[in-house]
């Protein structure tokens, strides 16, 4: 009986969310489900990110976060939409939630919406939200065990930012067997090394984002594909 239960929050989940992604398609609305433990980055990349691409995409943000609306408040001063959903202890955001809040937004005036999923390498990777893709930030401090204890989220990501790359030589983090661990699990993942702290490897992560974005807008598909 528990195991019907979970499927069935799981299936109504991905009806939504299919849903959500068509409406969006629709408009053309490249959607990012932003993933990562807490502290790895998240934000700090979307701030980075706004700024270097707010003259050329029209962007929103959906900010996930437990009881605080500190991370939205970052993003407001970026001078970009944004709406913050608190799920009041819940460990990752549903469809419903995303749903919820959509109508809140100019969908008409936007290119690329983020989602900043609730920090948390595992249940955020089990719902879908709408999204193009699915992008974990994995943070050199965290250490590189974390692909091979925490698959999923890594098997169900377009890409991985692999974040605070300066800190590298003051850590045992290995960059070689992360990226060998994380190809194991996804051998079609993207892999983009960054310091949001020292801008290294950020106008790469976002000239790789623009692409999908043109490339949805020229395709006009629900795919966002490489």
């Amino acid at each position: 009986m528990k195991i019907k239960v979970v499927t069935d929050i799981l299936e109504q989940n991905d009806q939504l969310a299919e849903d959500i992604h068509n409406r969006l398609s629709a408009q053309k609305i490249f959607v990012v489900n932003l993933l990562g433990s807490p502290g790895c980055g998240k934000t700090t990349l979307l701030e980075r990110t706004i700024a270097l691409l707010r003259h050329d995409i029209r962007m929103a943000v959906i900010e996930g976060d437990l009881f605080t609306a500190k991370d939205a408040e970052r993003i407001e001063r970026q001078g970009v939409p944004v709406i913050q959903i608190n799920t009041s202890g819940g460990c990752h955001l549903n469809a419903d939630m995303v749903d919820s809040v959509l109508e809140d937004l100019n969908l008409e005036q936007l290119d690329l919406l983020f989602i900043e999923n609730v920090g948390n390498l595992v249940c955020p990777a089990e719902f879908n939200l709408g999204e193009d893709i699915k992008i974990t930030v994995l943070s050199v401090t965290e250490g590189d065990d974390k692909p091979l204890k925490y698959p999923l989220i890594f098997r169900e990501s377009r890409a991985t930012v692999l974040n605070k790359v300066d800190l590298v030589p003051y850590t045992d983090f290995d960059m070689a067997a992360a990226a060998r661990d994380i190809r194991g699990i996804n051998p079609a993942i993207v892999l983009l090394p960054v310091s949001c702290r020292t801008g290294e490897g950020v106008a790469d992560w976002c000239n790789w984002l623009k692409q999908q974005v043109y490339k949805k807008k020229m395709r006009g598909t629900a795919n966002g594909g490489d």
